[in-house]
């Protein structure tokens, strides 16, 4: 049984980061993030300041939630979302399965030919992180645009079979990482939900020994400004 003391994570191993939607605009004249598809994470947006949308696409359509502070707005594995930025859109965003989204559970929308094999994926998307800022913004640009063009094409195609061809090519890219992504699953977000169920059993036999080993903890961003999918990033340690 694990321990209740094990699990260090945030509350049910989300992942907690503050964005600034990338504000360049598109070839379609929209300012906004990069298209992409989370395989086994739910998101969820709270928005903070400015406006905008998310646009997404599911097997049941295409559809764009408007977001204003106050907003929340969240979704699940499988839907492709591109955010919109309108006015300084800022959000803080909490992920499921912390860990896993930053061990590659996101695919992004890029065009077939580039969903091929991993290596010609992972050439298309990469960002040097030793590059001055203005050459990783270039990089996060240009991928951007490209994800834009598969992103088009799946919204534009005729039937489902586009969407579902995308699905498989997504899930074949990150099928050599699941062992990973497993482990982490079962360090985080499996590991604080046996935790809760410890705590349970305790309290139905009259235990309250885990209410003396609670802890309080608090860490500030260890990044600030990374550039990701979406746009910048501050962001807290996986685990």
């Amino acid at each position: 049984m694990v321990s209740t003391g094990e699990f260090t994570g945030l509350p049910g191993s989300v992942a907690v980061s503050h964005l600034s939607v990338y504000d360049w605009p598109a070839v379609d004249g929209v300012c906004g993030g990069t298209p992409h598809m989370h395989l086994t994470c739910s998101e969820a947006y709270v928005v903070t300041g400015g406006r905008g949308a998310v646009q997404t696409l599911t097997t049941s359509g295409y559809e764009v939630t408007p977001l204003v502070p106050g907003t929340v707005a969240w979704f699940t594995p499988g839907t492709i979302h591109r955010l919109v930025n309108e006015d300084d859109l800022r959000i803080t965003v909490l992920m499921q399965n912390s860990g896993l989204p930053e061990a590659g559970d996101a695919v992004l929308t890029l065009p077939p030919r580039y969903l091929s094999d991993a290596e010609t994926y992972a050439a298309a998307t990469r960002i040097p992180t030793d590059a001055p800022q203005e050459e990783q913004e270039r990089f996060a640009r240009a991928r951007r645009d490209l994800a834009l063009e598969g992103y088009r094409a799946l919204r534009e195609a005729d039937g489902p079979e586009a969407l579902a061809a995308f699905h498989r090519a997504a899930a074949a890219l990150v099928r050599p990482r699941l062992a990973e992504w497993r482990e982490r699953w079962r360090r985080g977000a499996e590991a604080a939900a046996a935790a809760t169920g410890e705590q349970l059993d305790r309290l139905e036999k009259g235990d309250v020994g885990h209410l003396a080993e609670a802890v309080v903890r608090a860490e500030l961003p260890a990044a600030h400004g990374k550039f990701g999918m979406c746009g910048r990033l501050d962001v807290y340690r996986a685990d």
